[in-house]
């Protein structure tokens, strides 16, 4: 079907058929335009997404990638950064290879058509105006034909009537011709003009017209097949990045296979285990002797030997769990210790984590080592070629760096023997699997105060800080207080003393008051959150280890950093 042949008199319904198949085309780069936004804008949600579950920069990101199912979040996280990043591929693809391409083809699309529609009206213009001309001729004809016969009857008038003279005969038969030859003339014009028209009009309508209207139906017919070769793009650009996105998707499987229950089970020994041994069974006393618990030479519980605990108002605490509210939780003062800072032979930790720690420790500096020593064998190849080639740089001028780096490794070797030392020696005092066994007894009783005494009481306190000066009974204690923003301190205190348990049965006394100079978070489990400037009860006072006991109402009760607090005792309890 040709629009030339069967839409020859349809040129009005044409401009309005093609116009819309320009806003057609514009509809739809516009809806591709909304799609390319929707796109960016679900990449960025996704982006912000991942880099808000993203683990911050400090201790605890570092705490977290010793688990396997931190370490698969992880990874699911930076997969879906990845996904995002396929979106955006779509956007960009969608504006490049559609949006961009089809705005240049509807300009262009615009200019043709208007060239087009330019010459059809031209041509139209042109035959109109032929037809006019035509009218034209055939109206001067018609006109010239009726004022010779006018012209005709008033001859034959004239010379009908004796009257008229012979002059005036004469005259009205020469008018009579001259119309006639007017006529006559204009005959002939319309003739020749109406050959004319008919040929102009047989051009116009079966050659002119059918060209103009073939050249729009190209267009528009080059407009339909670029619309189908978007749409198929459109389908494409999605489709190119699925193998990306299926790679994205299968990192994050991967990522949830690769989480071991058992293995996450294990770490939490790892990072918690202290390598003491549990305190000994309880023997059976009589009511108003002191209560004596077996003990050994890693265990918790041992006590300096003669020294009395009251028996009224607090029991023996069980360290390191602490009864609250039916309750058995964690110390928080066993986790501050371990997780803090201390000094450099790791000596306030217990024994496993210190040598957990040690051994960090060592492998630092054999990484180091290793470091430095790969850089002195790079300098000594480096001065053999001086040597050789001493035009190439002086071997004199690598000597400075080579005895810096000598020294740097003695000082690292020096470092290594150290913590080996420590290490050894951590190593020598942790029981073994087979000494485990727990003893009971008459006999473990009687030897009990001797270990006690001789063995645990110079390394281990009852706050789990494991040091090695033996017989240390200070008490640190800070004498100024941190800025508010710091975490508290936690003095070592090695005095075993445990009177300071909860009591679920009865209420302790009140011994004074205090004012908290700084507020106090309180996460850890048996402490309590305080505000700057709130005003508390104390119950118990620093016992050597930086914490006081408070309470807030009968509820609400904990341990706050003493040097957290300003406490006011009651002058009885002074003297008490």
């Amino acid at each position: 079907m040709s629009w030339g042949s069967e839409l020859w008199d349809q040129f009005d319904n044409l401009e309005k058929h093609t116009q819309w198949g320009i806003e057609y085309l514009e509809k739809y780069t516009k809806f591709v335009k909304e799609r390319s936004e929707i796109e960016t804008n679900y990449a960025k949600q996704i982006r912000n997404l991942s880099k808000k579950y993203q683990p911050k920069k400090n201790s605890r990101e570092e705490e977290e990638s010793k688990y396997t199912f931190c370490r698969a979040f992880l990874t699911t996280l930076n997969e879906l950064n990845d996904y995002a990043g396929q979106h955006e591929v779509i956007a960009e693809n969608l504006t490049s290879q559609i949006i961009t391409e089809l705005s240049r083809y509807l300009q262009d699309l615009k200019s043709e058509r208007k060239s087009h529609f330019h010459d059809g009206r031209k041509a139209q213009q042109h035959i109109e105006s032929s037809w006019k001309q035509l009218e034209s001729c055939k109206r001067k004809f018609e006109r010239d034909c009726k004022e010779a016969d006018r012209a005709q009857q008033y001859f034959e008038k004239m010379d009908a009537d004796i009257n008229v003279t012979k002059a005036d005969v004469e005259k009205a038969r020469q008018q009579a011709q001259m119309r006639h030859q007017m006529a006559a003339d204009s005959k002939g014009d319309y003739s020749s003009y109406l050959q004319k028209f008919n040929q102009e009009q047989n051009e116009h309508y079966f050659t002119v017209i059918p060209n103009i209207f073939q050249k729009l139906q190209d267009m528009e017919e080059k407009r339909i097949e670029r619309l189908g070769v978007c749409m198929k793009t459109f389908a494409d650009v999605d489709r190119q990045v699925l193998p990306i996105v299926g790679k994205c998707l299968d990192g994050m499987t991967k990522a949830a296979e690769s989480i071991e229950p058992k293995t996450d089970s294990q770490q939490v020994v790892e990072s918690y285990k202290s390598g003491f041994e549990p305190p000994g069974d309880v023997e059976f006393e009589d009511y108003g002797q002191a209560m004596k618990r077996t003990a050994s030479e890693t265990s918790l519980s041992n006590t300096r030997e003669g020294k009395e605990k009251p028996t009224t108002k607090t029991k023996g605490k069980l360290w390191p769990f602490i009864k609250n509210k039916n309750k058995i939780t964690l110390n928080s003062h066993v986790r501050n210790l371990i997780e803090g800072s201390g000094p450099e032979d790791f000596s306030h930790l217990p024994p496993e984590q210190r040598r957990k720690k040690l051994q960090g420790k060592l492998d630092e500096l054999n990484k180091d080592i290793q470091k430095e020593m790969d850089q002195r064998d790079a300098l000594t190849k480096m001065k053999d070629v001086y040597v050789k080639n001493p035009q190439m740089g002086d071997p004199n001028s690598v000597d400075p760096r080579l005895s810096e780096i000598g020294q740097n490794i003695e000082k690292l070797q020096f470092e290594v023997q150290k913590f080996e030392g420590w290490l050894a020696e951590v190593e020598e005092r942790m029981p073994s699997k087979s000494d485990t066994h727990r003893r009971s007894g008459l006999y473990e009783t009687q030897n009990s105060t001797t270990v006690g005494n001789n063995c645990a009481q110079d390394r281990e306190s009852p706050d789990g800080s494991y040091t090695e000066e033996q017989n240390s009974e200070t008490q640190v204690k800070a004498n100024i207080a941190p800025a508010p923003a710091q975490a508290p301190a936690h003095p070592t205190s090695t005095t075993p003393e445990f009177d300071d348990e909860f009591d679920d049965e009865e209420v302790l006394p009140t011994i004074g008051t205090c004012k908290a100079l700084y507020p106090f978070e309180g996460h850890n489990e048996g402490t309590i959150a305080v505000a700057e400037g709130e005003l508390l009860y104390v119950i118990e006072e620093d016992k050597g280890d930086g914490w006081t006991r408070v309470r807030r109402n009968e509820d609400e009760e904990g341990y706050v950093p003493t040097s957290y607090v300003e406490v006011f005792l009651e002058t009885n309890a002074k003297d008490s």
